[in-house]
């Protein structure tokens, strides 16, 4: 039997409303009473996966949240990755040419330079307030703390999202995690933050083999943790290159597509 599964959210364990199904609540706490680790891992900060998770899996689960840039455990970071100095002010100039919206997320804090719809959105999914304010001002704020962003997320139109994708990953190729974590965002990591590797520390962590964990996911920032995992799983209504490189697939996650994965694989 499977000893681990990992669980994206947004357009896998979620509805495109933002809610868990009575389904997918039933077949994870199903899961844990066999004694299987049970962890929620999202491309979300930690602030807009705790109400969720509260609901979904019990307080000893690790929590992975930024793409694997910041881990709880037992009311404990145990791990966090954070973008330099350096790195973050050439992506935030490099932006400057384009119509997005660049928000950038540390630790439990979140900055952008102006409130818009695009930041609107994301503020629905979480209790912490935006601090918008100037960059250079974030800026030494980080200088200060020593820290820097665990995630830059980059929101525009689809086609310009391709545009700065391609962009990046010429300037930052090997020193930046940058994936898509849907059509309309772009998400920029230290090369030292990833699902995959997240998942990898917590195996190590609980001792368990790889080829004994499930990964389910949706999209272009779970195709490392689904090509990881002993069983990666892909959803219905992720993109064909994601099923592609998947060993299951899934129904969608409008349809209860974790609970029936999980109900095949157990």
């Amino acid at each position: 039997m499977y000893k681990a599964v990992f669980i994206d959210m947004d357009g896998t364990l979620l509805k495109s409303d933002h809610s868990v199904s009575e389904a997918n609540k039933l077949a994870i706490h199903k899961l844990q009473e066999k004694g299987v680790l049970v962890v929620l891992i999202s491309a979300r900060p930690l602030h807009g996966i705790l109400p969720i998770s509260k609901k979904v899996v019990s307080d000893d689960m690790p929590v992975v949240s930024l793409n694997g840039g910041y881990i709880l455990y037992k009311n404990e970071i145990i791990y966090q990755a954070a973008v330099s100095i350096p790195d973050t002010i050439s992506v935030h100039n490099e932006l400057k040419a384009y119509n997005v919206s660049p928000m950038y997320y540390s630790q439990m804090d979140w900055f952008a330079e102006m409130d818009n719809d695009r930041t609107k959105k994301e503020q629905r999914i979480t209790d912490v307030k935006i601090k918008v304010q100037p960059f250079d001002e974030t800026i030494k704020w980080w200088e200060e703390s020593k820290n820097g962003p665990n995630k830059i997320l980059i929101a525009g139109e689809k086609h310009l999202i391709t545009i700065i994708e391609q962009r990046l990953n010429e300037l930052h190729q090997g020193k930046l995690n940058i994936y898509k974590s849907q059509a309309t965002y772009l998400e920029v990591m230290s090369v030292e933050a990833s699902k995959a590797q997240a998942i990898q520390l917590l195996i190590n962590k609980f001792d368990i083999d790889k080829k004994d964990i499930i990964a389910i996911g949706d999209n272009y920032n779970d195709k490392g943790m689904i090509e990881f995992a002993g069983m990666g799983i892909a959803m219905g209504n992720a993109p064909e290159e994601i099923k592609l490189v998947a060993d299951y697939v899934t129904d969608t996650n409008n349809n209860d597509g974790v609970a029936k994965a999980l109900q095949h694989h157990f």
